[in-house]
């Protein structure tokens, strides 16, 4: 068989916004549930370029005590040539608690001090971006402030 390897699809910069991130303690859970609007971001690349379509959705984070941060976003980018493209993205973080909570704070964090990788789906109609539906990704992701930097590699 084969081994695959990874090549750069394309950039994207989520926005957030400033100020603080919904969190809530659901009953008889021993997480805290997030949620953060996306505002918009941009997506550039050798094989994607375009934008985060703003208000289109935003991330559902699950937050554990250990550190660990299990990601659940939906939002639309649209490709320059105005294809929209719907993604699903899933993944975790960990980080050490004291590291999660300086985040959490808005605070910036040597990134080494991260471990965050993401599992993207797409979903895109007929045309030139429709490679996206039948190619496995995996990502990388970065908090940049009120912004989150993420790679997004095809599994080739």
């Amino acid at each position: 068989m084969q081994t695959p390897s990874l090549e750069l699809a394309f950039r994207a910069r989520l926005d957030f916004g400033e100020g603080p991130r919904l969190r809530f303690e659901p009953a008889a859970k021993a997480f805290t549930r997030g949620f953060v609007a996306v505002v918009g971001g941009e997506i550039s690349g050798p094989r994607l370029s375009g934008r985060v379509v703003p208000f289109s959705g935003g991330d559902w984070p699950r937050i554990w005590a250990s550190g660990l941060i299990e990601f659940e976003a939906h939002y639309m980018l649209e490709a320059d040539d105005g294809t929209p493209i719907y993604i699903h993205n899933r993944g975790i973080a960990w980080s050490d608690p004291q590291v999660v909570a300086r985040i959490e704070a808005g605070e910036s964090v040597d990134p080494a001090a991260t471990y965050c990788r993401i599992t993207p789906t797409f979903e895109v109609p007929p045309g030139p971006h429709d490679w996206l539906n039948r190619t496995v990704f995996v990502g990388v992701a970065e908090r940049q402030g009120a912004s989150t930097a993420f790679d997004y590699y095809a599994v080739t």
